[in-house]
C-alpha cells in the first residue's frame, strides 16, 4: 500500500465502526450489538476505507477486529442490504459485490497482521471477515456459518471459495460453503479454522495479547511474511523461491536484521524498529 496521499484529510470520525489506536495496536469494533453487528452498506465502505487509511499511515503494527455484544458479526443486514439489493439493477449489484470483496482484499493486503476476536456467531459476511484475518482467536462458544447458499446465492462470496479451501482444505470448504452448516468452536479448531481457542469470554483479551506481541515484534518482517503468504498461494515453486530470495536480500539490508545481530552480541533483547 503506497504511503502517498492526495489532498483528502484523515477521517476524523467513523460513523459505522468504533476505532481505537494505542501504541501501535488498532482495535476496530463492529458496534451494532442490537443487530448482532450486522453489516450495512456504510459499514462495508468504512471497513474498506479505514484499512486503506491505516495502511498508508504506517502507525499500526497490529489490528484486532472485534464485535460488541453477544456475537462477532451476523453477516449482512437482512433488512438494509437484502431488501435494498432486490431493487438494484445488475450494474448496482456488481458495484456492491465488488465493494464487499474490496473489504476482504484490504484485510489480506494491509501491511500489518489482523486478528479476529470471535465470540458468539460469525455468520455470512461475518464468517468471511474472520476467515480473511491472519489469526482467528475464538471463545469456546463461538460458531461459524457460511450461509450464502441458504439465501439462494453462491457460497463463493467475498473470496470465500478462494480462502476457505486454503485454510481448511477443499473437502471441508465444499461442505461448509455448499451446505451452510454451522461449525462450532471445537470442530473449527480441529479443521484449522480457529488459530487459537481462548478461555470462556476471553477472546477479546487473548486477541489483544496476541496483537501486543505482534506490535512489539519486527513489523517489517511480519508485513513481508503476510505478503508472501498471500502472493505465493498461486505461484509455482520456482517463482516462490525467487520471490523469497529477493525479499530476504532486501530485509538483510534493513535495520532490524542488523539490530538482531547487535542485540545477540550484546546479550539483550532486540529493539525492533520495523525498518
Amino acid at each position: 500500500m503506497s504511503p502517498f496521499t492526495g489532498s483528502a484529510a484523515r477521517t476524523a470520525r467513523w460513523e459505522h465502526l468504533r476505532v481505537d489506536l494505542a501504541d501501535g495496536v488498532a482495535t476496530v469494533t463492529l458496534a451494532r450489538p442490537d443487530k448482532l453487528n450486522a453489516l450495512t452498506f456504510g459499514a462495508y465502505a468504512d471497513l474498506r476505507d479505514l484499512l486503506a487509511e491505516l495502511s498508508r499511515e504506517r502507525a499500526v503494527r497490529a489490528l484486532v477486529l472485534a464485535g460488541e455484544g453477544r456475537g462477532f458479526c451476523s453477516g449482512g443486514d437482512v433488512d438494509e442490504i437484502i431488501g435494498a439489493t432486490l431493487a438494484m439493477d445488475t450494474a448496482q449489484l456488481l458495484d456492491f459485490n465488488r465493494m464487499t470483496g474490496q473489504v476482504v482484499r484490504a484485510v489480506r493486503e494491509c501491511p500489518f497482521p489482523v486478528i479476529a476476536a470471535v465470540h458468539g456467531v460469525a455468520a455470512g459476511a461475518g464468517a468471511v471477515l474472520a476467515l480473511a484475518a491472519d489469526f482467528r482467536v475464538a471463545d469456546p462458544g463461538a460458531r461459524f456459518a457460511f450461509l450464502f447458499t441458504r439465501v439462494g446465492l453462491s457460497g463463493g462470496d467475498m473470496g470465500a471459495a478462494y480462502l476457505l479451501p486454503r485454510v481448511v482444505g477443499l473437502g471441508h470448504a465444499t461442505r461448509l460453503l455448499m451446505l451452510g452448516d454451522t461449525v462450532r468452536a471445537p470442530e473449527a479448531e480441529r479443521i484449522g479454522l480457529i488459530s487459537a481457542l481462548a478461555d470462556e469470554g476471553g477472546a477479546d483479551e487473548a486477541a489483544r495479547a496476541l496483537a501486543r506481541r505482534l506490535a512489539d515484534g519486527p513489523a517489517l518482517a511480519y508485513a513481508r511474511t503476510k505478503a508472501l503468504l498471500t502472493a505465493e498461494l498461486d505461484m509455482p515453486l520456482s517463482a516462490a523461491v525467487e520471490l523469497d530470495a529477493s525479499t530476504q536480500a532486501l530485509l538483510m539490508n534493513g535495520e532490524d536484521y542488523a539490530e538482531f545481530h547487535a542485540a545477540f552480541t550484546e546479550k539483550r533483547p532486540p529493539k525492533w524498529r520495523g525498518r
